[in-house]
């Protein structure tokens, strides 16, 4: 048991960090530590497996990866965890492609590079504190 005012007395909320650049991966790491539970992948297919281990409330996918885009696992993630919050990070996509996107996979919201760290913090946030589920 830990004292009520122990950084161990209230859980931390469980959230995924998916993407193929180690630097990214490790300064969303770092800014979002303080705040949440981190697990990182850095493919969709490390992503599926961490999903398949831990219930996380967000998950935070890079669009365009080698072995997968983003967009296709948040859609499989819509799927399989539809109560879980996503959040997409993108340089490339066209407006209307990513209107598409937002409705194929529910996101919570998209995030376009370059993604500032508050900016991050604060979406997740958000995320993680938004009710009720992700359908229309």
């Amino acid at each position: 048991m830990y004292p009520a005012d122990s950084p161990m007395a209230a859980a931390k909320d469980a959230i995924l960090v998916v993407d193929d650049e180690l630097p990214i991966i490790e300064a969303f790491v770092a800014a979002l530590s303080p705040y949440f539970d981190v697990t990182s992948a850095m493919s969709a297919r490390e992503a599926d497996f961490a999903l398949r281990k831990k219930a996380f409330k967000v998950v935070i996918s890079d669009h365009l990866m080698p072995g997968g885009n983003g967009m296709s696992f948040l859609v499989r993630a819509r799927e399989e965890y539809p109560n879980m919050k996503r959040i997409l990070v993108t340089g490339y996509m066209k407006p209307e492609m990513l209107m598409r996107s937002v409705n194929e996979a529910a996101l919570f919201r998209y995030l376009l590079k370059p993604v500032t760290l508050g900016e991050l913090i604060k979406v997740v946030q958000d995320a993680a504190n938004a009710g009720g589920s992700n359908e229309d």
